[in-house]
């Protein structure tokens, strides 16, 4: 037998092996520390603990990380930016999508070009103070909107071209105007890669600690603010054990829409955004 044709057969192994280490580690490591014990998981590791505690340890961080208040903090943020920038950028990205000539490519060109330029931290912070947004959630859903409305365009705009126009010329045809057009033809069509937009947006925002930390500072509490505001107070101070629970908790919303969505993810990928 070829060493080609073995490659062969034995490239899905590799490859199973190699993804299952890279996930499977760090995924061990955060549940094993969340269910040790706080002398165990001084220094976190990947040893089992002696005795599991995990329950015990989500419960107490339920409560005393006060992780309810800061759950609807981050749906009061994450919502209306996910939602705001999906039904923006998406109407966007159908319009440069059924244009044509220099001036739409030099559009499309500047409204993807958020996805390699990162925005100033120091103007946002001093803009929102001029609009009087700055520590509000208005101002944080903004920012959020603005970040990641050149992802979405990205996305859309590649599927919206793969979609006949001829559909939008019947419904023309029968008087709608371009805005019911847009809903009732193009929109249900961008759901598979609407789906995988929400979720990629949704990781990035549900998250975030970096941004929301200088927008709004603290005054509106947010899951990942919450962690580092306890963290740095002290309630978790060497208590790795509650901090990796913490994560747990706040990953687990998470991990649930992408159990559900997953189909819609992967169709969207496939059949949008790579053409």
């Amino acid at each position: 037998m070829s060493d080609a044709r073995i490659w062969t057969r034995l490239q899905p192994v590799v490859t199973t092996l190699l993804v299952a280490t890279v996930i499977g580690i760090p995924l061990w490591l955060v549940v094993a520390t969340a269910a040790k014990s706080r002398g165990e998981a001084l220094t976190p590791n990947l040893s089992p603990p002696r005795h599991w505690q995990l329950w015990s340890n989500l419960q107490t961080v339920w409560t005393d990380g006060h992780i309810p208040a800061a759950f609807l903090g981050s749906l009061l943020v994450v919502v209306p930016a996910v939602a705001g920038v999906l039904i923006l950028g998406s109407m966007a990205a159908w319009v440069l999508a059924r244009r044509s000539g220099r001036l739409a490519a030099v559009l499309y060109a500047v409204a993807i070009s958020g996805i390699v330029l990162p925005p100033a931290v120091v103007t946002l912070v001093l803009l929102l103070r001029q609009l009087g947004l700055a520590g509000t959630a208005g101002g944080m859903i903004g920012v959020y909107m603005g970040i990641y409305m050149s992802t979405v365009i990205f996305f859309v705009t590649g599927f919206v071209r793969t979609i006949p126009p001829s559909l939008e010329e019947a419904a023309q045809i029968d008087g709608a105007g371009p805005v019911r057009v847009f809903v009732r033809v193009v929109l249900p069509l961008l759901r598979p890669v609407l789906a995988t937009a929400t979720i990629l947006i949704c990781l990035y925002v549900w998250n975030d600690v970096f941004y929301a930390f200088f927008v709004i500072g603290g005054r509106v509490d947010t899951l990942p603010l919450n962690l580092f505001r306890v963290a740095s107070a002290g309630l978790y101070l060497n208590n790795w054990h509650l901090i990796f629970a913490y994560v747990i908790l706040m990953s687990l919303p998470l991990v649930v829409v992408f159990a559900v969505a997953q189909r819609r993810i992967i169709s969207g990928i496939t059949s949008g955004a790579v053409k």
